[in-house]
C-alpha cells in the first residue's frame, strides 16, 4: 500500500516533467532501496535529476559561448533565477531556470562552447515545489522555519512554477495566494529571494507568524575572478606581454570575418554634394526634439538606400552558394554598424521601406539606447538584407566595407567636409562633400549595377525633397 501511496504521490509530478521536457525523467533511488527488486518500494523520497538543455535562440545558431556563470555546483535555484550569460555571433542572452531545485553539475566552463539542444546543467529537482517551506533559495535557513509554517493558519496551495506578471513583484502563485487570503501588499514585503523573489516565509515573517530575522537571505552572487598576468623572470620579453583570449562579439568576428574572405569583393566610390541635406537637417532638428526623437543625418541614408534598392531589387537579396540561387527579400531591414562596449555590432531596422524618416530615426535611437546598455537582442539582428556603416563619425573619408555574408552589399560613409566647388554659373562656393566607398559580392552583383544604384542613392541625397514624395 504505501508503493501505491508514492506512486500517487510522486507520478504526476513526473510525467508534468516528462512533458515540459520533452525527455525521460532519470530517477535516483535511495541507497539502500533493492535496485534488483519489485519496481515499487515504500521510501518517502523519491529525488529526480533534470538535465537542462540549451534551447533554440533563433537565426540558425547552433553554439554559443558560455559567458558567465551564475550559479554553481549546490546552488539552490528557483524557476526565472538567471542560470548564465551565453553569446552569440548576434548578441548576448540570459538563461534563465525553468526548475526548483538544487545544481548538481555544470557542463561548461567560462569561455566554454554550449551546443543548441544539449545539456548545460543538471538539477536536483524540488519534488515538493513551493511548499517544501520557505527556504527554498537558501540552504542554511532553519527547520524551525518550516515547523511554524505548518502551525501558520494559511492553506498551503501546491505551486506549479513561479511567474512574474508585468509590473507585479516577483513571487510563486502560492505565495501570492498567502498574501492576498492576508490583504498583504507584496510591494511591501521585504524579499530575501535571489532576483527580489518574495518568499513564503518574507510573507510569514511580515505577518509575524514567525520571528522576524528566521529566512536567510539568498547568498550573493560569486563576483567574477580577476585574471591576474601570469609572472615571469626579470629580464624575459613576456613581461611586457599580456595575452587576451577572444571572446564574445570579439571572437564572433573571428567567423564572420572568415567567411567574409569567400566572398570577391567589388569595389566603388563617389562623392556626393549633402549640402541642401544638411539645410533640410537643421530644419527639422528641432521639430524632432520636440517629439523626443535625435534626428541625425542616417535615417536619410537609410530611407535614400530603401528607395534606391525598390529600382534595384537585387541588391536587397541573399546568396545562397550550396543551391547557387538568389534570394530576393521584400523588405528592407537594414544594418547600421554601431560601437557599444561589447564591440562592434550590426543590428537592422526593420522594414524601412514602410516607415518615414522620422520613424525610421526612431527606432535608430532605440537600438543605439539597448546597444549602450549591452540589451540588443537576437531579433534585433534577424534578417538582416542591406548594409550600411558610417564611418564617417570616427574620422575617416574612404573605407572598404566588408560584406555580411548572406548580404550581397553594404556602404561605407565617409566624413562629410567643407569644400570648394563649382556652381551652375562656374562660381567657386562652399560645399558639403561626403564620399560613399560600396562593397558588393561580385559573384552576384556587376559594375553597372552598383553604379546605378550609387547614382539614384546620390540624386535623393543631393536633392532630399524628392525623399518627401511618397514618404511614408
Amino acid at each position: 500500500m504505501s508503493g501505491l501511496f508514492n506512486l500517487r504521490r510522486y507520478g504526476a509530478s513526473i510525467a508534468r516533467h516528462h512533458l515540459l521536457t520533452g525527455g525521460p525523467t532519470r530517477r535516483r533511488p535511495p541507497p539502500h532501496a533493492n535496485v534488483f527488486g519489485r519496481a515499487l518500494h515504500t521510501t518517502s523520497v523519491l529525488d529526480r535529476v533534470v538535465s537542462f538543455h540549451l534551447s533554440d535562440i533563433g537565426e540558425g545558431i547552433r553554439e554559443v559561448t558560455v559567458k558567465e556563470w551564475y550559479v554553481k555546483v549546490g546552488d539552490v535555484v528557483e524557476q526565472f533565477d538567471n542560470l548564465c550569460e551565453v553569446q552569440s555571433d548576434k548578441a548576448s542572452v540570459t538563461i534563465t531556470s525553468r526548475y526548483d531545485g538544487k545544481i548538481i553539475k555544470l557542463y561548461h566552463d567560462v569561455d566554454g562552447i554550449a551546443l543548441v539542444g544539449k545539456p548545460l546543467l543538471d538539477f536536483d529537482v524540488d519534488e515538493e515545489g513551493d511548499d517544501s517551506g520557505s527556504s527554498s533559495s537558501s540552504s542554511s535557513d532553519s527547520s524551525s522555519d518550516e515547523e511554524e509554517t505548518k502551525k501558520a493558519p494559511m492553506p498551503q496551495v501546491e505551486a506549479a512554477g513561479g511567474q512574474m506578471p508585468a509590473g507585479k513583484v516577483l513571487a510563486t502563485p502560492a505565495v501570492r495566494r498567502i498574501a492576498m487570503e492576508n490583504k498583504v501588499d507584496l510591494s511591501k514585503v521585504p524579499a530575501t529571494g535571489r532576483n527580489g523573489r518574495v518568499l513564503k516565509g518574507d510573507v510569514l515573517e511580515f505577518l509575524e507568524v514567525i520571528p522576524k530575522g528566521t529566512v536567510k537571505p539568498h547568498p550573493s552572487l560569486v563576483a567574477k575572478e580577476q585574471r591576474k598576468p601570469e609572472t615571469s623572470s626579470p629580464g624575459d620579453p613576456k613581461q611586457s606581454e599580456t595575452v587576451v583570449p577572444l571572446k564574445g562579439v570579439a571572437k564572433a568576428m573571428i567567423r564572420s570575418m572568415t567567411e567574409a574572405l569567400k566572398i570577391p569583393h567589388f569595389a566603388y566610390c563617389d562623392e556626393v554634394d549633402v549640402t541642401r541635406l544638411v539645410e533640410v537637417r537643421s530644419q527639422l532638428k528641432e521639430e524632432a526634439a520636440r517629439q523626443g526623437v535625435k534626428l541625425t543625418y542616417m535615417p536619410f541614408f537609410l530611407k535614400a538606400a530603401s528607395n534606391a534598392l525598390l529600382q534595384h531589387p537585387i541588391l536587397n537579396s541573399t546568396f545562397d552558394e550550396p543551391a547557387e540561387t538568389v534570394i530576393y527579400k521584400h523588405y528592407h531591414n537594414i544594418s547600421v554598424a554601431m560601437q557599444t562596449p561589447q564591440g562592434l555590432v550590426v543590428p537592422n531596422v526593420k522594414n524601412v521601406e514602410q516607415k518615414s524618416i522620422l520613424q525610421i530615426a526612431q527606432d535608430l535611437n532605440a537600438l543605439q539606447e539597448r546597444g549602450a546598455k549591452g540589451a540588443l537582442t537576437p531579433n534585433d539582428f534577424a534578417n538582416g538584407t542591406f548594409a550600411l556603416s558610417n564611418i564617417g563619425i570616427i574620422g575617416g573619408t574612404y573605407t572598404h566595407p566588408v560584406v555580411m555574408t548572406p548580404q550581397v552589399a553594404i556602404g561605407g560613409l565617409g566624413k562629410t567636409r567643407v569644400l570648394p566647388r563649382f556652381d551652375d554659373a562656374g562660381q567657386v562656393v562652399p560645399a558639403h562633400i561626403m564620399v560613399v566607398s560600396w562593397t558588393a559580392d561580385h559573384r552576384v552583383i556587376d559594375g553597372v549595377t552598383m553604379a546605378s544604384f550609387s547614382n539614384l542613392w546620390k540624386q535623393y541625397l543631393e536633392n532630399p525633397n524628392l525623399l518627401m514624395l511618397g514618404a511614408k
